[in-house]
Formats: structure tokens, sequence, C-alpha cells
């Protein structure tokens, strides 16, 4: 029988931010900051916005504008050359940035490094963040001198998973991630208690998370109070060139009808939620059928080498006793292969399936 290929599984991230209490109303404040790297074009003139401690706030706008500056501003690495950036004692914010993987010790493993995230912490917890970053078994304890850039961005998102958090900062955090590692993101950022202040061109967390607009536009920032799709519908952009398409014109019956951001949060929750429910116990028996088969093609091996034996010897009874074990394991082998190709149909169309009414809800 020709030898065929094991299937792979396709990992994907699965985790969850951890987020530590705060009972009061904002979790920052900004007022009138100014900064400026050149005096004559300064890139942030007297901005103010209070961040409320559930906001879910995307910060857009053109490249070059200064929405990386406004988070390195309110995440402490710069200071403002004028105006206050101010949050309450208990507020413990989280700062994610591309740049943070050259910070990173190369001389450590991939769990040494997410533990100094958080060292007080029981140490499996570490290796189930390396595990839910991609880092699982051995490879947690790859060298950080070794990643890659992208495997490197892990890292950086593990050390932030593994300390508790009530404001999240994050400067594109989406790049380097497959759709599926999105929309495991994304699902982890719905669920987690705190505020969330995000710099991102990525449509499908702007349409799905965005509740509030921090927008760079000409030489003004202005605060939107309103989710994506309405931004685009009021306002626009109205510079030439800019990344993204004009607003459109409102149709005031589709605006009344449209769900508001919450309902689709909460839509898109209950569509991933309802999306594991079906494909975890499918997931299952198609991982039990490829241990199965592997346990049988091992004991048919076995098997050949005895047959080989038993022929050697002239041992007549003994090889018609192999023959029939071989031929029963051979038909359960072809049994578990079919039943494999069914499973991994299933489980193709039932993730189509999820993919379309996950793009319906964010379209």
């Amino acid at each position: 029988m020709e030898k065929r290929e094991k299937l792979e599984k396709i990992a994907t991230l699965d985790f969850t931010f951890a987020s530590k209490p705060f009972h009061g109303k904002y979790a920052m404040n900004l007022n009138e900051v100014y900064f400026s790297y050149d005096p004559a074009r300064p890139l942030i003139r007297d901005f103010s916005v209070s961040v409320g401690a559930r906001d879910r706030i995307c910060v857009i706008g053109k490249n070059g504008k200064g929405k990386t500056t406004l988070l390195k501003l309110m995440a402490g690495v710069l200071e403002p050359l004028a105006g206050e950036v101010s949050k309450p004692l208990n507020v413990a914010s989280g700062y994610f940035e591309q740049s943070f993987v050259s910070g990173l010790d190369e001389s450590r493993t991939v769990l040494e490094e997410i533990t100094t995230a958080d060292p007080g912490r029981d140490p499996g917890r570490s290796r189930a963040i390396c595990g839910g970053m991609l880092f699982e078994g051995d490879e947690a304890l790859k060298k950080i001198s070794i990643l890659s850039g992208g495997e490197k961005s892990r890292v950086v998102l593990g050390k932030l998973i593994a300390a508790p958090y009530n404001l999240l900062l994050l400067d594109e955090p989406s790049n380097h991630l497959d759709l599926e590692a999105n929309d495991a993101l994304l699902a982890a950022l719905d669920n987690f208690e705190g505020a969330v202040v995000m710099v991102t061109h990525n449509e499908m967390f702007l349409h799905a998370l965005a509740e509030r607009l921090i927008v760079f536009q000409g030489d003004r920032i202005a605060v939107y109070e309103g989710d994506y799709e309405r931004f685009l519908e009021k306002v626009g952009w109205q510079e030439e060139g800019a990344a993204l398409v004009p607003g459109k014109a409102v149709d005031k019956d589709k605006d009344k009808e449209r769900p508001n951001q919450k309902d689709l949060r909460r839509l898109r929750s209950a569509v991933l939620a309802e999306r594991a429910k079906a494909l975890k116990p499918l997931e299952k028996r198609a991982d039990d059928a490829e241990a199965e088969i592997e346990s049988k093609e091992t004991e048919l091996e076995s098997l050949n080498q005895a047959i080989i034996e038993a022929s050697q010897g002239q041992m007549g009874q003994e090889i018609v006793d192999i023959s029939r074990r071989m031929h029963l394991l051979k038909n359960q082998i072809d049994f578990l292969y079919g039943e494999l190709d069914t499973l991994t149909r299933d489980i193709e169309e039932k993730k189509a399936h999820f993919d379309r009414e996950l793009a319906g809800l964010t379209s």
C-alpha cells in the first residue's frame, strides 16, 4: 500500500488577557498635550481625551502622522513637551509595539522571557501562555536569538498576556498574525475587562472592535464619538490619497436598523463560541484517528518484520497467523483513513461556514 502523508493540524493562537480589577470611571486622561520632534512641525498640538475604564478606542490615520507617538506618550515612553498625561495609581497599563522585539534578552528561552513578565505567578501559566503563542513543548525552550521576527512579536505579545493589566496600549498588534490568529486576538480583546487603545489599519478590528476613534487627518487630531462605520458615513477621509476609502452618504433608514458596536461584538463572540463548539469534537476525533493510524502502522511494520523472520524459519502456521493479522490491520487503517478524510472535509466546510458568518458581521 502506498504510504500516505500524515495530516498536520494547523496551529492557531489561543489565549486570554489577564485583567486587573479597576473600579474607577477613567483609566487615563490627556489634557492639552503637545509634542514635537521638530519645533517647526508639531505632531500633536493641544490634544485632550479621556479613556474610559472599558473603552475600545482605535487610533487611525495615514503613516507618519503621529499615531505611534501618541501611544508612546500614553505609555510613558515619551514625555509631552506641554500638557499632561495622567492615570489613577491603580491603573496598570501594558504596552505592545513591534520595535519591542529588540528589547528581548536573546540569551533566554521563550519560556524564560515570558516568565520574566510576572515571575511571581504559577510557572504552569507561563508554559500555558507559550503554548497559546504556538511555542508548544520543546518549542518553548528555543533561544530568543534564533527566532524569526514574527516569532519574536509573539513572545512580546505573550509577555503582555502574562501580567494582569486594566489598560492595553497596542501598536499594530495584528501584524505578523494570520486570519485565524487575528480572530483569536480579537476575541481575547473583546473579552478583556479593561480598556483598549489600539493603533491599527486592520479593517476587521476597526469594524468589530472600535467604539470610539482618535483620527489623525490633515494636520488635526480629533476624537470621534462613534464606531468606524459611522465615521466613514458621517465624516470620511478628506485627504487625497488616504489609505482608506472616503465616507459614504448616510442612508438614515439603514443607519437606524444597523446594530450598534456592542451588539456586533456580542454577535461575533457568539459566532466564535459556536465555531469552537462545532469544531472541537470533530478536531478531537480527527486527532484520535491520526493517533490510531500511527499506532496501527507501527504495529504493521512490526508484523512485516515478523513475517520475514517466520518465512526464513519456515514457520508455516505462524506465517498464516501473521498474514491474517496484517490483513485485518490494513483494513482497519483503510477505514480510519476514510474516516479521517470525511472528518477533514467536515472541518473545512464548517470553518468556511463560520468564516462567512464572521465576514458578514464585519461587512
